[in-house]
């Protein structure tokens, strides 16, 4: 994953996020696809499609959102994190441990 060397606090002060574009478009193009399999699925139960069909079609969606987030939580450790611990900011380990306990539920 490509990450810009940015701060990931805004002139105003506001953290943001500091995503090359090329990162971005990977990013979307992958919701975008996630958007789709959730129709599909919609779509699924509205046809009373079998369940086994549909828990399938789930669990390949929570693998590509697991895939998205995966690839978020490595650039923001890569940039964010480091930064802000170079910075003298340790709470950003309190703040990324309870991210994780979130994304590992």
């Amino acid at each position: 994953m490509e990450v810009e060397n940015t701060s990931c606090c805004s002139p105003n002060g506001h953290r943001e996020s500091h995503h090359s574009e090329k990162v971005k478009a990977n990013l979307v193009a992958r919701l975008n696809r996630i958007e789709g399999q959730v129709r599909g699925v919609k779509g699924m139960i509205e046809r009373d499609t079998y369940c086994d069909d549909v828990l399938n079609q789930l669990a390949a969606i929570q693998s590509a959102l697991n895939s998205v987030g995966k690839l978020l939580l490595e650039g923001h450790m890569k940039s964010c994190v480091i930064e802000r611990i170079q910075e003298g900011d340790h709470e950003v380990i309190n703040e990324l441990l309870k991210t994780m306990g979130k994304l590992i539920k």
